[in-house]
């Protein structure tokens, strides 16, 4: 009988032993979490044209909006507000058929006429119309690839009142907000994916990356930004420190067109003379991939093909052939604190091949130095929102093979309108009380399903 009995004890121990760890384990509700964040925006609509497009505006929003379908980290799309979705009339109609059920935080009911009027805020140009529980977009052409572009922040479905407030339907909703200070979030309790496991979410603004570091050290606050050339420091150290793929392309830009022969010299004589992989090696720490394309290779598949190295011998010659002088002023950020680094290392290897650069802190120049957070996944998405943002010349860039895409890109870069430099991934370090959160593809951070270990509830 004893011996029956020590081994039900027995038992009863490692089943407890079983619980108590699956319960340290299991996600806890409660806690606020405390983010934050360089960036310091003045406003919260993913549609505003006066924000620029950042992997924090992209976080902000994927905690308070939603969009009608989203993309994983294997490209895939999947369904969000909207629960299928289907094409006509060769990809030019698109069909996306509301959730029922969903509710915007001030409890009014997601309809596909607010979707609808949402999408056309966000792209005037758009043909979008609402039948019953369905969102219809019309094009004039084949558009194969808009599911990925729906899937943008920039297209979050947003209600938006008279005074253009704006209202969604994410995890989070608004608390308190301090333009360009701080933003206090707290969870949607009928949220249409479940209530997040956090209570609130505080985001502090326009700190700097060592101030952010600070308040990680002190325990002042659980999820900070890390700067590309901080990771490999970060790492050392034993941090937990999460990465995105390169997903921001650096590259120096050229405010005007070529206009003389001499001066396309000048400038192809300027890419040669650039010494990528001692700025990487020195200036980025390793951080992210050296680059003379427009898009990573791992959105591409062909990013490898353009030469990195540097070839000082050439960019002399070409130099040497130019009748004119080169004087360009080069702006950077100011706010950035790398890019004034990059920037003179940059003029410095134009020096030894005789061209004359000059940095300035304004951001007009001649030409400036810019990081671009890839707009998609989707090379044909990603590769037209740069030519957006760099002023190249507009020309077909979506859809076609891989073959097609490079082409296009090619001809982009024969403008010599942008010296693409480097790929870098977007990074963060968390506490080791956070659980449960990630780093999307577009470089934002996942905290729906995010958890403070022994929160208080």
């Amino acid at each position: 009988m004893r011996h029956i009995v020590s081994i039900w004890l027995a038992v009863n121990s490692l089943l407890l032993g079983a619980l108590i760890a699956n319960a340290e384990t299991r996600p806890q509700y409660g806690g606020t979490l405390h983010v934050t964040m360089h960036a310091a925006p003045l406003s919260l609509d993913p549609a505003d044209t006066a924000v620029p497009d950042t992997f924090a505006q992209r976080s902000l929003a994927s905690l308070l909006f939603d969009t009608l379908v989203t993309v994983d980290d294997s490209g895939h799309i999947k369904a969000a507000l909207a629960e299928s979705w289907q094409a006509a009339r060769g990809n030019q109609r698109w069909t996306f058929r509301i959730r029922h059920g969903v509710k915007f935080h001030d409890g009014a009911p997601l309809t596909a006429e607010v979707a609808a009027a949402s999408l056309r805020f966000a792209n005037p140009s758009w043909n979008v119309s609402a039948e019953g529980d369905t969102v219809l977009i019309d094009s004039d052409a084949a558009s194969p690839e808009l599911p990925g572009e729906i899937a943008l922040a920039h297209n979050a479905i947003v209600k938006r009142d008279s005074d253009n407030k704006v209202d969604g339907t994410g995890p989070f909703h608004v608390l308190d907000w301090q333009p360009e200070k701080k933003l206090t979030l707290a969870a949607n309790e009928d949220c249409w994916r479940g209530r997040p496991f956090l209570d609130a979410i505080e985001i502090e603004m326009g700190r700097s990356f060592h101030d952010q570091m600070t308040a990680l050290e002190l325990g002042k606050a659980e999820l900070v930004e890390v700067a590309p050339e901080q990771t490999h420091r970060f790492s050392q150290d034993g941090r937990r420190l999460a990465s995105s793929a390169p997903i921001e392309l650096m590259a120096l830009v050229f405010a005007r067109e070529v206009s003389s022969a001499d001066e396309k010299m000048l400038r192809e004589a300027l890419r040669w003379s650039i010494d990528r992989g001692s700025i990487r090696n020195v200036l980025l720490q390793g951080a992210g991939q050296s680059t003379a394309g427009l898009l990573p290779s791992w959105v591409s598949g062909y990013g490898f093909v353009f030469p990195t190295e540097a070839d000082l011998s050439k960019a002399r010659q070409l130099r040497g052939q130019a009748r004119t002088p080169s004087a360009w002023t080069v702006g950077y950020d100011s706010n950035d604190p790398v890019a004034r680094l990059v920037v003179e290392r940059i003029t410095l290897n134009a020096r030894d091949a005789g061209l004359t650069l000059q940095p300035s802190s304004l951001s007009a120049g001649d030409l400036r130095l810019v990081r671009i957070p890839l707009a998609s996944s989707d090379a044909g998405i990603a590769l037209e929102d740069i030519v957006d943002r760099t002023g190249l010349p507009a020309m077909k860039t979506r859809g076609g093979s891989a073959e097609d895409l490079y082409t296009t890109e090619q001809s982009l870069l024969a403008a010599q309108r942008v010296i693409p430099l480097f790929h870098l991934p977007a990074s963060y370090a968390a506490s080791s009380n956070l659980r449960n959160w990630a780093v999307r593809l577009d470089g934002s951070w996942d905290l729906a399903d995010a958890s403070l270990e022994n929160a208080k509830p």
